[in-house]
């Protein structure tokens, strides 16, 4: 099986160089209040994660999912922790969700494996 996780994140990062590259100020801000957004504030940084997960999981974007399963990963939440939040995000997205969280286990496992 090809390695997803080094995959993703060297697409996303050659593409966000591109996107940076043009100077678009609103693009820049947009990621700009993205990365602010997720800092430690009221709530700390595994638990806006999870919030991340869960919204990504209901509005079922994969990007976005990979994106916030690994920092989770990186953060030292754990699977059940993980696995509850998508429970959650499949709860209230419905069955159309369960596509998306087959891609999400599967990205899991391969963070869990990366090492190996």
């Amino acid at each position: 099986m090809s390695d997803i996780v080094k995959e993703f994140n060297d697409y996303r990062s050659k593409m966000n160089d591109k996107i940076l590259a043009d100077n678009n100020k609103i693009i820049k801000r947009i990621f700009n209040l993205d990365t602010n957004a997720y800092q430690a504030g009221a709530l700390d940084v595994k638990t806006k994660e999870l919030l991340g997960l869960v919204a990504s999981a209901v509005l079922r974007c994969d990007d976005c999912i990979r994106y916030h399963l690994e920092t989770a990963y990186n953060e030292g939440l754990s699977k059940e922790e993980v696995s509850e939040a998508l429970g959650i995000a499949t709860l209230v997205g419905g069955t159309i969700v369960i596509p998306h969280l087959r891609r999400a286990y599967e990205y899991w496992e391969a963070l869990e494996n990366q090492n190996d």
